[in-house]
């Protein structure tokens, strides 16, 4: 029996080596993939996180482009900073601040660049031009789909609610909404004076023009008179899509008021808007002046506007002879 008990002991002996080495195996391998896991989770982490950072960073309204004193440069490097807004909205798509200057970038782009390439061409190459304000109408309306998709964050089915019952659609719309009303009007009727030969776009006027009446209401001075300056493109329609030039020239003169006679698009949005249709020419003259006078250092922050505000005055006068039909 003793000689069991020792065989049995001395048995137990020799096996307790190799099981304590395949627990020790397993539990190695436990911690690694423990390990591997939180690292993988930790990495995941750590890029939604910069992710993140990137898209705030890029969401800050700053002077670093709106500063600048060289329009072509920034022209040029704009489509770059517009696709990272795209690839950080398909890890971030629901994050509204991106999706909101996501929406400003391009219409600023389209509205700075494209269509001003559109009326360099008039005259020249027909095709062309038409072509180029296609692709700024097409941007336009890329530039409304990301803040449509911000608003519709803040309030389910605010989209179909704008076309189908404007009025009081947005009566749940607060101060801080006003960036996001704003840019989505400024899209949207952007994309409808390109596409005025399209009845399915002019349809939606009525939309536009309540996101800008709301914003109004909320926060009439905004950005030194940037709504009242939109405003005079919306009230310079026709009077049978509800335009009225008296209506547009109180929302241009309060938009000067506003930006202290510091930014010359105003007078560019009224002297295209209302003087042309009027065929006002000295009006359309002088008006224009008034925007080639303004003083591109007096103001950092709206410097490059000025500039391109004052290339399309400069464009616009040369072609006085092709807008009206009198001399001077």
């Amino acid at each position: 029996m003793r000689k069991v008990r020792e065989a049995a002991v001395a048995g137990g002996s020799e096996r307790r080596p190799a099981e304590l080495r395949r627990r020790r195996v397993g539990a190695a391998a436990g911690a690694a993939f423990a390990l591997a896991l939180a690292l993988l989770l930790s990495g995941c982490s750590l890029r939604r996180l910069a992710v993140r950072q990137m898209a705030s960073a890029l969401a800050a309204s700053g002077t670093t482009w709106s500063a600048d004193d060289d329009p072509r440069l920034v022209g040029e490097a704009l489509p770059f900073a517009l696709k990272t807004h795209e690839s950080l909205l398909a890890e971030l798509p629901d994050d509204g601040p991106l999706l909101v200057a996501t929406c400003r970038g391009f219409v600023s782009y389209a509205a700075g660049w494209v269509e001003a390439e559109a009326e360099r061409l008039d005259g020249v190459d027909f095709a062309a031009a038409q072509a180029a304000r296609q692709r700024a109408l097409a941007l336009h309306l890329r530039a409304r789909d990301y803040c449509l998709r911000a608003l519709e964050r803040r309030r389910a089915g605010v989209a179909s609610s704008l076309r189908a019952a404007p009025a009081g659609a947005l009566a749940w719309a607060r101060a801080t909404d006003v960036e996001a009303l704003y840019w989505t009007a400024a899209a949207w009727g952007s994309a409808i004076s390109l596409g005025l030969d399209r009845p399915e776009l002019v349809a939606d006027l009525p939309a536009v023009r309540e996101l800008f009446t709301r914003a109004l209401a909320l926060d009439p001075d905004r950005d030194r008179g940037a709504l009242h300056e939109a405003m005079i493109a919306i009230e310079s329609m026709s009077a049978l899509l509800g335009g009225s030039p008296e209506r547009a020239r109180a929302h241009y003169e309060r938009a000067v008021e506003l930006s202290q006679g510091l930014r010359a698009s105003p007078h560019v949005a009224y002297a295209r808007g209302v003087l042309i249709p009027a065929q006002d020419r000295a009006a359309f003259r002088a008006t224009l002046e008034r925007a080639l006078a303004v003083d591109v250092a007096a103001s950092p922050a709206d410097r490059l506007a000025n500039r391109l505000a004052q290339e399309r005055a400069r464009r616009l006068l040369a072609r006085a002879d092709e807008l009206f039909f009198e001399e001077e």
